[in-house]
């Protein structure tokens, strides 16, 4: 399945996080195409979310603090959604016991 743009974006955060990463490393790390993800850096870069950093003859990419919070936040947001589907579930479940002990009760009968 292809991934949205704003996956996408998280993922490349995701892999500059620890350490600024040279377009080769990104592009592995994320198992994008380097054309996309040039585009998606200059977008991140155009939103103050990721920096360029020269060192040598490297150009290197690193998250800004900008940048950090927003993927701390989608982060976050995934797991806030990993937490409401468990709840649901058991919600679910909570819902099916009482018919089954009913059910238990009238066969032991």
């Amino acid at each position: 399945m292809r991934k949205s743009k704003l996956e996408t974006y998280e993922d490349i955060l995701g892999a500059i996080i620890k350490k600024p990463l040279t377009i080769d490393s990104i592009a592995y790390e994320t198992s994008m195409d380097c054309t996309v993800l040039e585009q998606r850096l200059n977008s991140l870069i155009k939103y103050g979310l990721v920096q360029e950093r020269i060192s040598g003859a490297k150009t290197l990419y690193a998250i800004t603090e900008r940048g950090a919070t927003v993927f701390k936040t989608l982060s976050f947001q995934k797991y806030l959604e990993k937490v409401a589907s468990a709840i649901k579930v058991m919600d679910e479940a909570l819902q099916v016991v009482p018919t089954l002990s009913k059910r238990v009760e009238n066969e032991e009968k």
